[in-house]
């Protein structure tokens, strides 16, 4: 390991793991990655973003006007705080095997239905404008879990828009769970 160059101890599946991962790609920041596995033995365990927006601002992933980094922040907690950790495995463990696809479908709609109203008066390009933020950080991996658990999009065409808009770009592309190290050979690219 080369002192000095962070390290991330990821989940290649992990939410929070992938907008860490954007975040990166987008501050070119070169980094090691060491893997855990939530899974095995009971799970070997956005803070992160925050601390890189204040030791590396450029690009900057919060806004300079108030107005904006406040709607960031609202979409960003709503996704980060609201609707995925309803779908993390220790949730998921509690609702039993056979509840958990229509647990997490009920879970990321009640959520979407929210963010799309958000994201009607909020978006540009992106969630909030037209440069790329930490709500953004938080949307994609999101999307990416409605898709696991088999959530209609169709009702959310703003979510949808801004999604596809984040996978063009090469830092969601290279930090895109399907290209992580520890992603299982089925599951890759």
């Amino acid at each position: 390991m080369q002192v000095g160059k962070p390290i991330l101890y990821s989940y290649f599946r992990s939410s929070c793991s992938w907008r860490v991962r954007i975040a990166l790609a987008l501050k070119n920041i070169d980094y090691e990655t060491v893997a855990i596995n939530l899974t095995k033995d009971g799970g070997q365990q956005l803070a992160i973003i925050e601390y890189l927006e204040e030791t590396r601002p450029t690009p900057r992933l919060l806004p300079w006007d108030p107005k904006k980094r406040a709607q960031v922040r609202m979409v960003s907690d709503l996704i980060a705080s609201g609707i995925q950790p309803l779908q993390n495995l220790s949730v998921l463990k509690q609702v039993g095997q056979e509840n958990q696809l229509t647990w997490a479908q009920q879970a990321i709609t009640s959520g979407f239905n929210a963010l799309e109203q958000i994201l009607q008066s909020t978006a540009g390009r992106y969630c909030v404008g037209d440069e790329v933020s930490m709500a953004d950080l938080c949307l994609a991996p999101q999307v990416a879990n409605a898709d696991r658990f088999k959530v209609d999009l169709t009702p959310y065409p703003t979510i949808s828009r801004i999604n596809k808009s984040l996978l063009a770009l090469e830092a969601f592309h290279v930090s895109h769970p399907c290209r992580q190290p520890d992603t299982p050979p089925e599951l890759r690219a």
